[in-house]
Parts: structure tokens; sequence; C-alpha cells
């Protein structure tokens, strides 16, 4: 004796076998759609800072990479030690800003969809990225 949805009932009606194979493989295709997105999204993904007196401003991609480091005409009269720490600093605070960036794009891309790859994603992030300011 099988249990209803069994193997026995898929050999018992193949036409329906094809037909749940099938829903199964366009919500898989569905599901992989929704992640590409949420991946070019946040490969898009730009999130820049700027220290507090406007010295440096520094962005940086969702991967942490800096894409762009920009220096005010103040910086000629920073000693280079205090110029690495605001550039430092600076990078750090953008970098924090990556975990929430990215949990907002799969929120609006994959939903409620697995939520524990989610968290371990986004932990992930958390701590490569961590706030600088605790």
């Amino acid at each position: 004796m099988t249990s209803a949805g069994g193997l026995g009932d898929l050999i018992r009606d193949p036409d329906d076998a094809i037909r749940r194979m099938d829903e199964w493989a366009a919500g898989f295709a569905r599901k992989a759609e929704r992640y590409a997105a949420a991946q070019q999204e946040t490969e898009q993904l730009r999130l820049t800072a700027t220290s507090p007196d406007g010295t440096v401003k520094v962005t940086v991609g969702a991967d942490g990479v800096v894409s762009d480091l920009v220096f005010s005409s103040r910086t000629r009269t920073i000693p280079p030690e205090e110029l690495s720490r605001m550039v430092l600093e600076t990078m750090r605070k953008a970098q924090s800003g990556i975990t929430d960036r990215v949990a907002e794009v799969m929120g609006r891309s994959l939903g409620d969809e697995d939520p524990d790859t989610r968290a371990v994603m986004l932990d992930s992030l958390r701590s490569r990225f961590p706030d600088p300011d605790p």
C-alpha cells in the first residue's frame, strides 16, 4: 500500500506525474530568475560615505571593494597618518551599510523565500563589514 501522492500514484497516472514535474520545474525556474535578479541588483549597489569634515569620500560596491576615492583640497594640509586613518574609517563606514542594502534587495526580490539561506548570507556580510561605531 502506498501513501497518497507516493510513487505508486505517479506510476498509475503518468500524465499527472509529468504535470507535477513541469510545475516543479517552472517553480524552480521562477526562483532562479528571482535569485539572478537579486544578484544583478546587488552587483550594481554602490555605497558612499564621507568623512565628518568632508575631506575624504569613499564609494564601495556590495563586495566591499573601493570603486571611488575622492579627496578635498584640504588633504594637502593633513599629516599622512591622519589622512590614512580618515580613509580607512570612511571606507569602513561605507562598507557597514552593505548588509542592510543587500537585505533590502533580497527582501524585494525574494520575499520570505529561503530565510535560512538569507540569514547565513547576511550574517557573513555582517561579520565582514561590521558597524564601525559600536
